[in-house]
């Protein structure tokens, strides 16, 4: 059986008083340094600016002339999914 990946291995440079950091950090609170980067990660991404947000690029990019699309979303996926042949 083949187990899936939950997190996709990366790898980064760091200055030598970087990872002197990461590793006093990780330490201290008990944790791998891989934990601290997702850590610190995650709070660097929700400070991003909501206008500066790449997933907001996609929102209008398309017409479907459903004027209840946002709110009745999954019944539309569920009734157009497999219903036509894919050309």
């Amino acid at each position: 059986m083949r187990t899936l990946l939950k997190k996709k291995p990366i790898q980064i440079y760091v200055e030598p008083s970087q990872d002197r950091a990461l590793e006093s950090l990780a330490k201290r609170k008990g944790v791998s340094k891989a934990a601290v980067i997702r850590l610190s990660l995650n709070k660097y991404l929700s400070e991003i600016p909501v206008e500066e947000d790449p997933a907001l690029k996609i929102i209008a990019i398309g017409k479907s002339g459903k004027g209840d699309l946002s709110e009745k979303h999954d019944f539309y996926i569920g009734k157009y999914s497999g219903s036509q042949k894919r050309r």
